[in-house]
């Protein structure tokens, strides 16, 4: 249950990182209530995970699922490159948060 905990955490770790580009700089209430409420319940969620897994591997692959997540988002919403360097070092950061799930298991 704390891996699926952690996964949510990821998501909303992405929701508040593409939320920042939604409140220009902190000037529109909306965008910036949402990112804020995203800020916590990611942290929230991460918590909650760490009760049962190691903070090393909680905190990389909650970075990573919204590093990876939030790169994604970008070239899909604001038309940021997807050169295959970048998509590459995707991949990287994907088989790493594979390969610390593998180890901890």
């Amino acid at each position: 249950m704390s891996w699926l905990i952690l996964f949510l955490a990821g998501l909303f770790e992405m929701g508040w990182a593409v939320g920042l580009k939604f409140t220009d700089g902190f000037t529109r209430l909306m965008p910036t209530l949402w990112t804020v409420l995203s800020m916590i319940v990611s942290l929230a969620l991460l918590g909650i995970a760490m009760r049962e897994l190691p903070v090393g591997t909680a905190y990389a692959v909650w970075t990573g699922i919204g590093a990876v997540g939030t790169v994604i988002l970008g070239i899909a919403l604001f038309g940021e490159s997807a050169a295959f360097a970048r998509l590459l070092c995707l991949g990287l950061i994907v088989a790493g948060i594979i390969g610390l799930g593998l180890v901890e298991s």
